[in-house]
């Protein structure tokens, strides 16, 4: 269900997706609101849910994780019932940072995470391959990231 969301609530809202350490104050000043009502506004944002979680985005480099796999995920016909246990298992593995199920050829796409192509040989072996119910992966491996954000489209 989406919420209705006004001019001020989009502008919050991107100012956050931004920065969001930001303090109310700074917000307020910059959506032109006083800092009560910007705070109540970001207080209902979170409420509604609009607001998940406000996180510090890490440079993946930086701390050494250089390889980064798109794996796509085909499983068989009697893992297909266990759609649920699959994603369970996903929700396991920290090299995986998404995992989105999908309508066609494959059932599931992962975004995962290691610090070079052996790491990814070893997650594979000795965990994705694990997982009952697989019948095919295909892995692709990402040379250079040409984009990568985590702001909404705000209309």
């Amino acid at each position: 269900m989406s919420v209705a969301l006004d001019a001020y609530d989009q502008r919050i809202l991107a100012l956050l997706q931004e920065d969001a350490g930001l303090s109310t104050g700074e917000i307020a000043e910059r959506v032109g609101l006083s800092q009560s009502p910007c705070w109540r506004r970001i207080q209902r944002l979170k409420e509604e849910g609009v607001i998940r979680k406000q996180v510090t985005l890490l440079d993946r480099k930086r701390i050494g994780l250089h390889t980064q796999v798109f794996a796509q995920i085909k499983l068989n016909a009697h893992g297909r019932s266990n759609l649920t246990e699959f994603a369970e298992a996903m929700r396991e593995f920290p090299e995986v940072l998404e995992c989105h199920v999908l309508m066609g050829a494959v059932d599931f796409m992962l975004r995962i995470v290691t610090r070079d192509i052996e790491a990814y040989e070893r997650f594979f072996f000795e965990k994705l391959s694990l997982v009952p119910g697989i019948q095919e992966v295909n892995s692709i491996v990402a040379l250079s990231e040409i984009k990568s954000t985590t702001s909404l489209p705000l209309a």
